[in-house]
């Protein structure tokens, strides 16, 4: 048995080696896209696709793994399948070819966050672990690879984007190797058919799911644009990876403090508070293109991405039954990384192309729908496991 300190070690590797991937991908991947050729509305259409299917395939992985009380070995075959589907970009030509291989690398890479996150917020658990502390790491490297992209970008092109990720894809499928598995053997159980349909008649967890929906599609523009946009008005790209650092970077502040905000406030209202921040964000995003107020709304991502996050896992490890985690996890992936997000990403194209910066305008009205569910699950939840029996 490893120890809690290799254990630690081992979540947070998985961590940093996942979202070294997303510090490539969030900022620099539209600008690969346009590279090859495709329109922002195309872009906004291949990112919401693979968003789409999230919604059907995610929890059916999910569920499965419960019912197997499986971990690692799905873990691997995703890690696998997303990059082939990234090596497929090689050789793909034209929008439906290019849609066709991000189906593929999209839906597995996006299988893999989820599923990660119910091994570590079950060690961390068991363990008395402190997940803002491990979660850091992630948060760091997506600093490293988003400001290293920059420079990245101008120097070797945009297809250096592509031959970053398979690089760390590389890393990837060495972390999910690693994972801590269950130790002990158990039988399929019962209870967990129809996981699915017994949490979504829950009108807390639904709840959940529209505050944390919302609050995550709220990024739409932010992550499908921004960087096209900040290259428009001038913003060098070593600039751009920059601005992306410091909004992470701010993050990290959060993760470190998260047990003390987390006993403060409580889960629900942390997602209230990242509902908030958001509202304030995103006006202040449409307002002006000003370097100034760019460099300090990206503070604000400590609380729209990492205030929201850090309230949404713990909602997760607390209020859902331990036999349904897997499941619980994957729900909120696939509304709030997939129905919530494909149905913005799908706009934000439109949006962006028609209104340029004001699109974030749009964003803030989402926010704010995002603040009613979250205060709504604040005084409708007690705190305590779900009981689906």
């Amino acid at each position: 048995m490893a120890t809690p300190t290799v254990q630690a070690f081992r979540l947070s590797f998985f961590f940093g080696a996942v979202f070294a991937v997303v510090g490539v991908m969030a900022p620099f991947w539209p600008v690969f896209l346009k590279a090859r050729g495709l329109t922002a509305p195309e872009i906004g259409l291949l990112l919401s696709a693979g968003l789409w299917l999230r919604v059907i395939l995610n929890p059916l992985i999910a569920q499965w793994a419960d019912r197997r009380g499986e971990r690692r070995r799905p873990l691997l075959i995703l890690s696998a399948a997303a990059m082939l589907g990234f090596l497929c970009f090689l050789f793909a030509e034209g929008f439906w070819g290019l849609l066709a291989v991000n189906l593929v690398a999209s839906i597995a890479f996006s299988s893999i966050i989820p599923l990660g996150e119910t091994v570590v917020l079950a060690t961390v658990y068991r363990l008395g672990l402190d997940y803002g502390r491990l979660r850091i790491w992630g948060s760091l490297t997506f600093i490293a690879t988003s400001f290293a992209g920059g420079p990245m970008l101008a120097v070797f092109g945009s297809w250096s984007v592509l031959w970053a990720i398979l690089a760390l894809m590389l890393v990837v499928v060495l972390a999910c190797a690693l994972l801590p598995e269950r130790t002990e053997t158990k039988s399929p159980a019962p209870k967990t058919s129809g996981a699915v349909s017994r949490l979504l008649r829950q009108p807390v967890f639904l709840l959940f799911l529209v505050a944390g929906g919302l609050g995550n599609a709220s990024h739409a523009v932010l992550y499908g644009f921004a960087t096209l946009h900040w290259r428009s008005v001038g913003y060098s790209d070593v600039l751009v990876g920059l601005l992306w650092a410091e909004g992470v970077a701010a993050e990290i502040v959060l993760f470190w403090l998260g047990n003390r905000l987390l006993s403060r406030f409580g889960a629900a209202n942390l997602l209230a508070l990242g509902a908030a921040a958001g509202i304030i964000r995103w006006t202040a995003m449409g307002l002006s293109d000003a370097l100034w107020l760019a460099l300090l709304t990206q503070i604000l991502h400590a609380f729209t991405f990492g205030a929201a996050h850090l309230g949404a896992m713990h909602f997760i490890a607390r209020a859902a039954p331990e036999d349904m985690s897997a499941t619980a996890q994957s729900l909120h992936g696939a509304v709030g990384a997939g129905i919530a997000v494909g149905l913005v990403m799908a706009l934000a194209g439109v949006l962006y192309e028609t209104f340029a910066n004001g699109a974030f305008y749009f964003m803030a009205g989402i926010a704010a729908a995002s603040l009613l569910a979250a205060l709504a699950l604040a005084k409708a939840w007690d705190g305590q496991r779900m009981n689906l029996s």
